[in-house]
């Protein structure tokens, strides 16, 4: 006997790309979860979608405002006339999501067709608005997004990605109405040419922030964890969000697919729910795949950190840390691009190649460059070399600057003691320098240990780890060599919290030296 399956067509559609991700309906009804139910059975509380892309919010709403208000409003036409004219409302991110959450919400692509399930619109777009916005050009960049000029100023007939929600100092104009919930998943990042994936230029604070300007009672959004750490384009959000008292509930995927089926955001995702007028700590739920494996109410911020702890068992261990009150061991991990090399084409993100070759020669240094494994050791002139040129003939370490994918339970870092003169491209950062190879091996010796890579994480999320990454590592006395059992001890540390350690951090394997 056959079994007829009707799938819901939103679980069923493609990404558009890597930073508009569609948002499952699963997600959505977990989201609207941390909303007081009450706000589903008031026929007067207004929500807002600022980045529709299928609809799905509002179409999840519509289900639950439909059965919320039946006592209140009994006749069914205009209990939806009612919720889809009066409470629903979107602006959506392209030409094309309008058609599809229009489709979505009110079963027609014209809000006032007559296939609509909604009799009281009069105009085809409905409460879901898509107005094309053109970028504000300054210098080169949009002044609201920072999108280049160079590679979105296009033909009129093409998508500029202009998002309105953000292209405008008052977003009370757009709809003129006081909302009670905010709600929804923003586009993540601006592939305009400086790359992709982590180095791509974050967006989605912008959407955050313009919400909280038009202060609604609830504020809820799906975005990626980078956050947490802060980065590019990110640190002053971050203060933000972790100064804001309002900030009462984070749902954390360390695994984004556990939330994006099939697609890949290094560092994870994670929801919140911000109340504009309660304060206190913030619930912290700590999500892999299928369960929460870790709950805590806590501050967002530890006494002088600043950046967020996503693991609620590592507070203890860091306090017990803490307590030694040791310098970091950034204090010996060189800024990005130690030697100078990282020059580009003027108005381009294009890199200028160092000129280098595969043999010594007259004036010559060692040189590490990105692919040198493979091709063979380089050589430089002594004197292209414009940083820290007194580290050339000293004793250090070599670590690359993005390594891993951003998950501890599978990332190593694998340091090399480099040649007595040489340096590196910007691919590499620089520990030291030493005044012997006894320290380098002591050194080495500590990165590879559960410990060491478990503190890293505590800051490390994504593939970039600049020098920052590193500040809640502690420095260690490198006159000795170090092991995980050694640390463990020093820091007095118990059995649950070398356990959770062990259970977080993979050891080193033999592919790992």
């Amino acid at each position: 006997m056959k079994t007829n399956y009707n799938p819901d067509v939103l679980n069923c559609l493609a990404n558009l790309s890597s930073d508009e991700v569609f948002t499952p309906p699963k997600l959505v009804n977990q989201m609207l979860d941390l909303l007081p139910p009450e706000l589903f059975t008031n026929p007067r509380t207004t929500f807002l979608d600022p980045v529709c892309k299928t609809g799905v919010f509002l179409r999840e709403i519509a289900r639950r405002l439909d059965k919320g208000l039946e006592p209140k409003i009994p006749e069914k036409q205009k209990r939806i006339d009612h919720i889809f004219t009066q409470q629903l409302f979107g602006i959506a991110i392209t030409e094309l999501t309008a058609l599809l959450s229009r489709r979505s919400l009110y079963c027609s692509k014209k809000a006032s067709g007559k296939y609509s399930v909604c009799s009281r619109f009069d105009d085809a777009d409905g409460n879901i608005l898509f107005n094309r916005i053109e970028h504000t050009w300054l210098k080169g960049r949009c002044s609201f997004c920072g999108a280049s000029q160079k590679n979105l100023q296009r033909d009129s007939e093409l998508e500029t990605h202009a998002y309105q929600f953000i292209h405008t100092t008052k977003p009370e104009e757009i709809y003129k109405m006081k909302f009670d919930v905010i709600i929804g998943n923003p586009p993540y990042q601006l592939n305009d040419g400086g790359g992709m994936g982590s180095s791509a230029t974050p967006i989605y604070q912008k959407f955050v922030q313009q919400a909280k300007k038009l202060n609604p009672r609830y504020l809820t959004m799906i975005i990626p964890s980078r956050w947490f750490t802060g980065g590019r384009g990110l640190d002053e959000f971050r203060d933000e969000m972790l100064k804001d008292e309002r900030l009462r509930i984070i749902h954390d995927f360390i695994n984004a697919s556990d939330c994006f089926p099939g697609v890949e955001i290094k560092g994870g995702v994670c929801y919140f729910l911000w109340k504009s007028d309660e304060k206190g700590e913030c619930r912290i739920y700590t999500h892999e795949g299928n369960e929460i494996t870790s709950e805590a109410e806590r501050p967002l911020l530890e006494n002088g950190l600043d950046t967020f702890i996503r693991y609620n068992e590592a507070i203890p261990i860091l306090h017990k840390i803490r307590k030694f009150n040791e310098n970091s061991f950034s204090e010996i991990v060189s800024a990005n691009d130690p030697f100078g090399f990282d020059v580009r084409v003027e108005n381009s993100y294009k890199r200028v190649k160092p000129k280098y070759k595969l043999k010594p020669f007259k004036n010559s240094v060692a040189f590490y460059y990105n692919g040198w494994k493979k091709e063979g050791l380089g050589y430089i002139d002594r004197n292209s070399v414009s940083k820290n040129k007194d580290w050339i003939d000293k004793h250090k370490i070599y670590i690359p600057k993005a390594w891993g994918i951003g998950n501890i339970n599978k990332d190593w870092l694998q340091p090399f003691i480099g040649e007595d003169h040489s340096c590196c491209t910007e691919t590499y950062l620089v520990l030291g320098p030493f005044e012997n190879i006894e320290t380098e091996n002591n050194v080495i010796s500590y990165i590879q240990t559960r410990f060491f890579h478990f503190m890293l994480s505590l800051v490390k999320i994504t593939q970039n780890t600049m020098q920052k990454a590193y500040s809640l590592v502690p420095m260690q006395d490198f006159s000795e060599s170090w092991t995980d059992e050694k640390l463990y001890k020093k820091y007095d540390l118990n059995k649950e919290e070398i356990d959770f350690i062990e259970s977080m951090v993979r050891p080193m394997e033999n592919g790992d030296e």
